[in-house]
C-alpha cells in the first residue's frame, strides 16, 4: 500500500514531529493523510502504519484539534474518513495561526501583564527588556496579520520578490548614507 518514497516521507515526518512538539505517530498519521489521494479511515491508517488503533485515534483527535485534518464521509461507508486540505498554502496558514494561538498570544498576554506592573529599582532593566520584547512580538504579529490578509497569489509574489526587495533596500540605504559613511 505504501511505496518506498511514501514510507521515507512518513518516517521523516514522524521524526520531525517530535522536534515540532508533537509525538511521532501524530506526525506519521499526518504525513500519510497528506500523501493520500483519498480520505482514509482509522482502520486503513492502522494497517498502513502498523500502529495501534488507540494511537491512531488519539493522533486523529490531536490533528483535528490543530484543524489540520478534515472529517469526511464517503457514500455507502459509515466509517469516518480523514483527509488534509488540498491547498498547501491553506495548511501553512492553519499551522501558523494555530502556533500563534498556542504560543505567541499567551506570551504577549503575559508580557503585557508583566509590563503593567510598576518596576522596582531592581527591575528597571528587566522591565525595559520585557517592553522591548513585547514591542518586537507585536510588530511581528502585526506584520503576520497583514500578510495573512493577502490572497495566496499576492503572498507568493511578495515572497518571491523578497530577495530583490532586499537588494533594492540595500542599495537605497547605501545611496542615502552620508558621504563619509560610504567611504568607510
Amino acid at each position: 500500500m505504501i511505496s518506498d518514497l511514501q514510507q521515507e516521507f512518513i518516517l521523516h515526518f514522524g521524526e520531525m514531529g517530535s522536534r515540532w512538539g508533537i509525538n511521532r505517530t501524530v506526525g506519521q498519521v499526518y504525513a500519510l493523510l497528506f500523501l493520500s489521494d483519498e480520505p482514509l479511515c482509522a482502520d486503513q491508517i492502522v494497517a498502513a502504519l502498523g500502529v495501534s488503533r488507540s494511537n491512531v485515534s488519539m493522533s486523529l483527535k490531536e490533528l483535528q484539534a490543530w484543524n489540520l485534518i478534515r472529517l469526511r464521509h464517503l457514500q455507502g461507508d459509515r466509517r469516518d474518513h480523514y483527509g488534509t486540505p488540498g491547498d498547501l498554502w491553506q495548511i501553512v496558514r492553519i499551522l501558523v495561526e494555530e502556533r500563534k494561538k498556542r504560543e505567541i498570544d499567551p506570551t504577549l498576554t503575559k508580557l503585557r501583564q508583566l509590563e503593567m506592573q510598576a518596576p522596582s529599582s531592581d527591575d528597571a532593566h528587566a522591565h525595559a527588556r520585557i517592553r522591548e520584547l513585547r514591542e518586537l512580538i507585536e510588530l511581528l504579529t502585526g506584520w503576520y496579520d497583514e500578510m495573512n490578509k493577502l490572497e495566496t497569489e499576492r503572498l507568493v509574489a511578495l515572497l518571491k520578490m523578497g530577495a530583490r526587495l532586499q537588494k533594492f533596500i540595500g542599495k537605497a540605504t547605501i545611496l542615502s548614507l552620508p558621504r563619509s559613511s560610504k567611504e568607510a
